[in-house]
């Protein structure tokens, strides 16, 4: 009997400290993602352009091509653009086969070779951008595979829409908590995704008669926040 009652002692003891141990009721949260977007006029270009020669000779070819990239070259200086604003990109001298005739027996010969030299250009003087598309173009380059636009101090657009995003969010937790019939609580955690603006392409062929009509338009500065918040 004494070791049935002292058991049961025990066992009473210990119920306490079973229940210290069982976990926390998890707190209440809400995550929500604010976004928006700032419209900005860019100040910022960048081009790729260059040229690409062919003869029968792979020294032949870059000899051109070095000529032809020289006059390209002094056009942008012509232009305004500075050299530290000019930077090759490309430089390949690659082989030119004969068409493959179906069912010949031999292998494709080589007719020529191909010299390719390509620039990528940054103009901070957009206003003149179509002129010295068009200078280049008249100078020799031959390829002009995009342009892009950007600013150079995307600060306070970005701050602009990173307060939207913010609101945004704020009403969006707001309008689910009054929904929910919950009270919302303080900021428990907040994350930023940056979004840049991609890349305008236009092609050298519709420029090569006249000054590039060339329109810089607005570049779009996306900020995206998701915000944690405590619900009451």
């Amino acid at each position: 009997m004494r070791l049935v009652a002292l058991a049961f002692v025990l066992g009473l003891a210990a119920a306490p400290v079973l229940a210290q141990e069982t976990p926390a009721v998890t707190a209440r949260q809400i995550t929500v993602t604010g976004t928006a977007e700032a419209q900005t006029v860019p100040d910022l270009a960048t081009i790729t352009a260059g040229v690409e020669t062919r003869a029968e000779t792979a020294a032949a070819a870059l000899a051109a091509n070095s000529e032809a990239m020289a006059a390209v070259l002094a056009a942008l200086d012509g232009s305004g653009v500075a050299r530290r604003d000019v930077q090759t990109s490309q430089l390949s001298i690659s082989p030119v086969y004969e068409p493959y005739r179906e069912g010949s027996p031999e292998a494709q010969k080589v007719s020529g070779y191909e010299a390719a030299n390509m620039v990528t250009v940054r103009v901070r003087a957009i206003a003149g951008l179509g002129g010295t598309v068009d200078a280049v173009t008249k100078a020799g380059a031959n390829r002009l595979y995009g342009i892009s636009f950007d600013i150079s101090d995307p600060k306070p657009a970005l701050d602009t829409a990173r307060r939207q995003a913010v609101a945004d969010a704020r009403d969006k937790a707001t309008l689910f908590a009054e929904a929910a019939g919950v009270k919302l609580g303080p900021v428990v955690r907040i994350g930023e995704a940056v979004n840049a603006p991609g890349p305008m392409v236009m092609r050298a062929e519709a420029m090569a008669d006249k000054a590039a009509p060339v329109e810089g338009g607005t570049v779009s500065l996306q900020a995206q926040v998701e915000i944690v918040y405590a619900l009451e």
